[in-house]
């Protein structure tokens, strides 16, 4: 695996020297190429003014804020030096938080974080664990790319993963979302929803999580490089149907595997039960 940044996580006068990896594997997302619809040769991305349509150099192109529609103010190289931030090289911690206080919503991407060198995995592994003791996880910032960016730190099997964070004004309320309600769910209802909840409380390491689309996908590409026929799915658009019978039925369903595991169980344990006497049996003949 390879560091895509190196530099410190710094809290108070504590400083730990540290390597950033990616944790996502993009390798395994299917991209395409854009080819001629004739000689299915490449298609170049070209820079042209949506105006005269002229072709532009990389030179030829300036950075512009639209401010009102079709007024824009032009920013320059110099202008960003201006506003260029101290250090691109340190993980500023601001503060130590519950994790239940940031919001899903603010997570961005995750990027693993490791030791740089044998000296800094003493006092890393010391902040891995406190995290972990404390049930807290560290909030801070770090420059990349010329632009602030808030991150958040937290343990992770023995060490530790840094999630890139969206700031809070950049998130949408809630309370945007049309057709909200406040409902006052039915008692009958709520009770029967819980149990079907109970009844499909499971382990997240038990639900499978697999991308059946690229795996679908990559089926339909290698079909087409054998020249074989390619044949596809269609699923059905599930029916609505009235919330209770729906709920009753859908415990029914869930009840049957866990009736059937439950026989099986006690199957096993009247089984043992009977070995000692078979045994004996055997022994007294």
């Amino acid at each position: 695996m390879r560091a895509i940044w190196k530099g410190h996580i710094q809290f108070s006068l504590v400083t730990i020297p540290v390597r950033i990896y990616n944790a996502i594997d993009s390798g395994q997302s299917i991209s395409f190429n854009l080819l001629s619809k004739e000689g299915h040769n490449p298609v170049s991305y070209e820079k042209k003014d949506k105006v005269t349509g002229q072709t532009l150099k990389t030179e030829d192109i300036v950075k512009g804020y639209q401010y009102e529609p079709g007024q824009y103010v032009i920013i320059d190289q110099e202008d960003l030096n201006k506003v260029k931030l101290k250090s691109e090289k340190v993980i500023e911690i601001e503060g130590f938080v519950d994790t239940s206080e940031v919001s899903p919503t603010l997570y961005e991407a995750p990027y693993y974080i490791g030791p740089d060198g044998d000296v800094a995995a003493k006092t890393y592994g010391l902040l891995s664990h406190t995290l972990k003791e404390t049930g807290r996880i560290a909030v801070g910032k770090v420059v990349l790319r010329d632009r602030e960016t808030p991150v958040l730190l937290a343990p992770m099997e023995g060490g530790m993963v840094m999630y890139r964070l969206r700031y809070p004004n950049e998130v949408r309320s809630m309370r945007e979302v049309p057709q909200l309600l406040e409902v006052k769910p039915d008692k009958e209802q709520l009770k029967l929803a819980k149990t079907l909840v109970d009844s499909m409380t499971t382990k997240f390491a038990n639900i499978e999580m697999k991308d059946h689309y690229t795996e679908a996908l990559k089926t339909i590409i290698d079909a087409k490089v054998e020249g074989k026929e390619v044949v596809t799915r269609i699923e059905e658009t599930p029916k609505v149907v009235d919330i209770m019978t729906a709920l009753k039925a859908s415990i029914d369903a869930a009840k049957k595997p866990m009736e059937k595991a439950k026989g099986e169980t006690a199957k096993k344990a009247k089984a043992e039960k009977e070995k000692p006497a078979k045994t004996a049996k055997r022994k007294a003949s």
